[in-house]
């Protein structure tokens, strides 16, 4: 069984069993999360689709991990001016496995 689940502005599709980085939550290491946003739950050819979301179905998951992926640099240059600016930026993640899927 499948599940596509929108968290944090992006989908995504899990399995029971897997493990996803995803945008930021706020739960500790350890703890168990709901994700209630779930677009589409399939099992072979029994695919039901929300509108936007099913209702009644999650996906339960376990955070195993918190941390921030690497670093990106962003760099502005115009060139004959003189001018450069340089940035760079860590993207915070939580990284989590599924643990059920209830439809």
């Amino acid at each position: 069984m499948y599940a596509i689940v929108a968290t944090g502005g992006k989908q995504y599709r899990v399995k029971e069993g897997e493990t996803l980085r995803v945008e930021k939550l706020f739960a500790d290491a350890g703890d168990s999360v709901e994700l209630d946003k779930v677009l589409l739950v399939g099992e072979g050819d029994d695919v039901k689709i929300g509108a936007p979301y099913l209702d009644g179905a999650k996906v339960t998951a376990t955070v195993t991990a918190n941390g921030r992926g690497d670093k990106v640099k962003i760099v502005k240059f115009r060139r004959r001016k003189h001018s450069r600016r340089q940035a760079g930026h860590r993207q915070s993640y939580t990284e989590i496995q599924i643990t059920g899927i209830t439809a």
